[in-house]
């Protein structure tokens, strides 16, 4: 008698699991910048904005959040700016309209109130909050931020070295081993 391979259906439990494990990565934060405190956070958005989180039609590259006064309570808010968002239209295909549009309007960042003064504390003293991830995986989007200080040219050059001459360990113990 043959095995048969198992294959797993469409929309089956594990192949479910398995996708929603992914998370979109800001990979330019932790090169440009020397990070300190992460914090997770909820983020408000529109159901159009959630439906692209969970299809990873999502970029954080250039991303960074802003904290803003807001004139009603007289507290700071804080604002994740230059995020895109791809979210699609119904339009119809032969329409002539695009199927697509890049939206990349400010989204208010969910925090108590003790997390954003002290967030808003640190960026009045030079440090920049950049968000690193952003979690689709459960019932709510999360943003992951985490404070930080740019680096300088001379910094990005010794993690480049840095990152080459672990790569090279890597591929020398991996030969070793074979």
């Amino acid at each position: 008698m043959a095995m048969m391979k198992s294959v797993t259906r469409r929309g089956h439990k594990t192949a479910q699991k398995n996708q929603q494990q992914s998370a979109i990565v800001n990979r330019r934060a932790s090169f440009d910048y020397s990070l300190s405190d992460k914090l997770i956070v909820g983020l408000q958005l529109t159901g159009a904005e959630t439906k692209a989180a969970r299809l990873n039609h999502v970029s954080l590259k250039g991303a960074y959040v802003v904290p803003k006064l807001n004139q009603r309570t007289g507290r700071n808010e804080l604002f994740l700016i230059n995020s895109s968002f791809t979210l699609s239209n119904n339009a119809p295909r032969g329409s002539g309209q695009s199927r697509t549009t890049v939206d990349t309007s400010p989204r208010r960042i969910l925090a108590s109130r003790r997390e954003i003064d002290r967030l808003c504390d640190s960026k009045q003293s030079g440090m920049t909050i950049v968000p690193l991830r952003l979690l689709t995986s459960g019932r709510y989007v999360k943003l992951e931020i985490a404070l930080g200080r740019g680096k300088k040219q001379y910094d990005k050059r010794d993690s480049i070295r840095k990152r080459d001459s672990a790569r090279e360990v890597g591929k020398l113990v991996k030969s070793y081993r074979v």
